[in-house]
């Protein structure tokens, strides 16, 4: 083994440790009492110490199984359109030429370039207008106009690595272009995909700002904000604030156990372009 490989996957995994340290700490202490979490935090949970306090007082004191499916159901239809309008749009701007199609580009570019956030008050205008105040389409609406420019820019790249012969050869066999882009362009962009996925749903789950802005009302909370107004009121209690955190720091973990093979493969591919 050389230095130099030494040097890399020993940065690599002090990295890894640093990273995960403070998630798993998270975790081994929310099922401490208050007092083992303060004498021994570095410490693993022993049969004596053990217990699930936190997690019962935030399911006895909150309606966290109502925020957790308004989260997990913006999310996934907000995916679920980011995906799908990315990809057709990425497809008629990679695949036709047309004048104007690099300022298509560019706009899209740009959309990226400016945070959403910046137009919070002109949203909330547009939205009162609409009478979508306090409703979960409202949330599914702006992040599915913030997610865009990025699912467009990424699936774009990777449209445009497809050989051209495989789409070609389909369209004298008499297939449709819809048909082309959901069976045949589709199953291919499987990385593209689950990198789009992972980078836009992490910050659509984690979000406060639009829920605290949008629906604040109860009963169409978030996690993310109901867990927020939930910690305020157990803000000394840490075996409560801590259980609160893993439960909500689960999904995003599943999710990329789930797609990092297919993440890891379209990271790979977008550095080798």
């Amino acid at each position: 083994m050389n230095k130099k490989y030494l040097l890399t996957h020993t940065a690599l995994a002090l990295y890894v440790v640093f990273a995960l340290l403070p998630i798993v700490l998270i975790f081994i202490n929310s099922f401490k009492s208050q007092k083992d979490i303060f004498d021994a935090p570095f410490k693993i949970p022993s049969t004596e110490s053990f217990t699930t306090i936190g997690y019962q007082t935030v399911f006895n004191n909150s309606d966290f199984l109502l925020y957790f499916v308004n989260s997990l159901t913006i999310t996934s239809v907000s995916i679920i359109f980011i995906v799908l309008f990315g990809g057709m749009a990425a497809w008629g701007v990679s695949e036709y030429k047309y004048r104007g199609r690099i300022l298509l580009s560019l706009f899209f570019i740009f959309g990226m370039m400016i945070p959403v956030r910046l137009g919070t008050i002109p949203i909330l205008e547009l939205l009162q207008s609409l009478n979508l105040t306090n409703t979960h389409t409202a949330l599914v609406l702006v992040y599915i106009a913030q997610g865009l420019p990025f699912s467009i820019i990424i699936l774009e790249s990777f449209i445009r690595d497809i050989p051209k012969e495989i789409k070609d050869a389909a369209r004298c066999d008499g297939v449709s272009e819809t048909d082309i882009l959901f069976h045949i362009v589709f199953p291919l962009l499987k990385p593209a995909l689950a990198t789009v996925t992972i980078f836009v749903a992490i910050p659509i789950w984690n979000d406060l700002w639009f829920p605290l802005v949008i629906t604040p009302a109860d009963g169409k909370q978030t996690l993310t904000l109901g867990i927020q107004q939930f910690i305020g009121q157990f803000i000394t209690d840490w075996p409560t604030v801590l259980a609160a955190l893993s439960l909500a720091a689960i999904p995003p973990l599943i999710l990329y156990i789930l797609l990092s093979k297919q993440l890891i493969h379209g990271l790979f591919a977008g550095s080798s372009k």
